[in-house]
């Protein structure tokens, strides 16, 4: 344990961190066209994090008072063990919340597993509810199998379970009463994002993105919502539907950032720290553990790297900057 120091990390605006999204793997068994590129370059594994690195990097986090993790990938699940390294997470002593965003494809064999562990969350992430349509653009026939998946989270207690859909003006956009609808009459929570520079191929473009404002006004052509109270570094506006059902929220990082309270800091499955999703500035932690390096030594460069972090989206909108590709979502995890 570290010896009293300020228990916190602060940006220089003053946001201070509390969540971590954390990859695991970059691998991923589907091919998504906006995420992955034709031919992907994984990385070797002994540039991969170990377990005791992982374990060793939240404890310290947790001291300076990130309390809330997020398992990520590519698919996080297809990292072998993935079940042992999330209970040794959870076991954590100021880890107070601990989820996991996935495709879904292994969850029909692994929820339950990941229940025992400890993990209290699963997001699921589900595109398209056309079964065609998400073929194609996952290039896998697997769309009975996530729902089932998706059925086996929700059996096995989870405190939640979230779908989240990104939508592409063109792909999904004609579905999103579709997915509102699972919301109201299956109890889940349906997320919304928009379309943001981050696909394997390229391919974004403003006129792709359908804006929350949009995507709102779909959904209050057939169904009564209120709004819920938004909680501080919340990445979504949600709501609830006015005669029951589940909810659903809108992440607006394009047309509506929510940049000043951002309270998340990105760790890739090779050990780059990424203080802003929008930035391509990434600094180098696991060569800090390779080479010998103290907690102490760690805790200087966290508070070091997340000073440097960039102001966020919304300053590049208002300055009129135009947003292009930063890197494939598969390389830093959502």
């Amino acid at each position: 344990m570290l010896k009293n120091r300020d228990a916190s990390l602060e940006d220089s605006f003053g946001r201070v961190f509390r969540k971590l999204r954390l990859s695991v793997v970059d691998k991923c068994n589907f091919r998504c066209n906006f995420c992955m590129p034709d031919e992907p370059q994984w990385l070797q594994n002994d540039k991969i994090l170990t377990d005791d690195e992982i374990v060793r990097l939240v404890t310290v986090l947790s001291e300076q008072g990130i309390d809330r993790v997020r398992v990520t990938g590519g698919e996080p699940l297809v990292r072998k063990g993935v079940e042992d390294l999330i209970g040794r997470i959870c076991k954590i002593p100021r880890i107070h919340s601990t989820g996991i965003t996935t495709n879904g494809f292994y969850l029909v064999d692994k929820a339950r597993a990941l229940k025992s562990a400890g993990l209290g969350s699963v997001t699921v992430s589900l595109h398209s509810l056309n079964p065609k349509r998400f073929s194609t653009v996952t290039r896998r026939g697997v769309h009975a199998r996530v729902l089932q998946g998706i059925r086996a989270a929700k059996d096995a207690g989870f405190n939640s379970v979230k779908l989240n859909a990104v939508i592409v003006r063109g792909y999904n956009d004609d579905e999103i009463l579709g997915f509102t609808e699972m919301a109201y009459t299956e109890g889940f929570n349906v997320r919304f994002i928009e379309y943001m520079p981050f696909d394997g191929k390229k391919l974004w473009e403003t006129s792709k993105v359908v804006t929350g404002e949009e995507i709102l006004s779909v959904i209050k052509s057939k169904f009564e919502i209120v709004p819920l109270e938004r909680e501080p570094g919340s990445t979504a506006d949600n709501y609830r539907f006015i005669d029951g059902g589940g909810e659903f929220g809108i992440i607006t990082s394009i047309s509506k950032p929510f940049c000043s309270d951002c309270d998340r800091l990105r760790i890739t499955a090779d050990g780059k720290v990424v203080p802003c999703l929008f930035s391509t500035n990434e600094y180098d932690v696991a060569s800090l553990i390779r080479g010998g390096g103290s907690n102490e030594e760690i805790v200087d460069f966290f508070k070091k790297t997340v000073k440097l972090k960039a102001p966020g989206v919304e300053s590049l909108i208002k300055g009129n900057v135009p947003l292009k590709h930063v890197r494939p979502m598969f390389r830093t995890g959502g």
